[in-house]
């Protein structure tokens, strides 16, 4: 569908992960070569697949990994910030989660959901900045970088979602235009997506409160983010920079 993307190298963080196992998939289904950076191997063994175990916390090991990555495959053309935690809802005895919320908890959420971001964009993008073909970096967002969690969903529960969540996903906005802004004059683009809630077997009355917030009336299909993604990273979308796209099914909009 996107031939430009053939044989184009692609580094995805947390791509053996639920989410970033479908957007592997569809890079391959493209001939890219796929470069995971997690800290667990991928169940794909594609010949297109190549992985690299790197915590993505450790300022020095993203370093090192780049630098690996480099000397490997000489350029890097697209680049998808996807790791993250993103607690899962379940039975909790929770009564006061944000005020009693524990800082470690914050500052490792943050730490991976957005200083890594950060730190992928700064040594990744200096390897695109000295391309002459430049680069494209796609920030994975949610919803929930637009709107609050609407905490009452998870009443039978007694979870929350937590802040360190919230604004670690408002904050991959941010960075996305500061990056979008800084890196114009490199030819390196950078655009966000802002998904909605996947269906993985999740709590059945969970799903249906949350699907009562959605007009579609339903969560999104585990790879009906796929399309977007490769739209993004190709030159179909080449006058898109700092945008953050939407598809939630519209529970943004109400």
């Amino acid at each position: 569908m996107f031939k430009d993307l053939i044989n184009k190298n692609v580094v995805i963080t947390g791509g053996s992960g639920f989410l970033g196992s479908q957007i592997a998939m569809a890079f391959l289904k493209e001939s890219s070569n796929v470069i995971i950076i997690d800290i667990k191997k991928p169940i794909n063994k594609s010949k297109k697949i190549f992985f690299f175990k790197c915590n993505i916390e450790k300022e020095d090991e993203i370093l090192k990994t780049s630098l690996l990555i480099k000397k490997k495959f000489k350029k890097i053309h697209i680049l998808i910030n996807n790791a993250a935690v993103n607690p899962v809802p379940k039975k909790s005895n929770i009564k006061k989660f944000f005020t009693s919320f524990n800082i470690n908890q914050f500052k490792k959420e943050i730490s991976i959901n957005l200083i890594s971001s950060f730190l992928m964009c700064k040594y990744f993008g200096e390897i695109m900045e000295k391309q002459e073909v430049g680069g494209n970096i796609i920030n994975i967002a949610s919803d929930l970088s637009i709107i609050a969690p609407t905490q009452k969903i998870y009443k039978h529960l007694k979870f929350l979602k937590p802040v360190s969540y919230s604004i670690s996903k408002h904050g991959i906005i941010g960075l996305t235009k500061y990056i979008a802004a800084d890196f114009n004059n490199h030819k390196i683009r950078c655009n966000a997506v802002a998904l909605g809630g996947i269906f993985n077997n999740q709590d059945k009355k969970f799903v249906r409160n949350l699907q009562k917030l959605i007009p579609m009336n339903r969560m999104a299909k585990k790879d009906e983010y796929n399309d977007l993604i490769l739209f993004l990273s190709s030159e179909s979308s080449s006058y898109m920079n700092g945008a953050t796209v939407v598809a939630d099914g519209g529970r943004t909009i109400i």
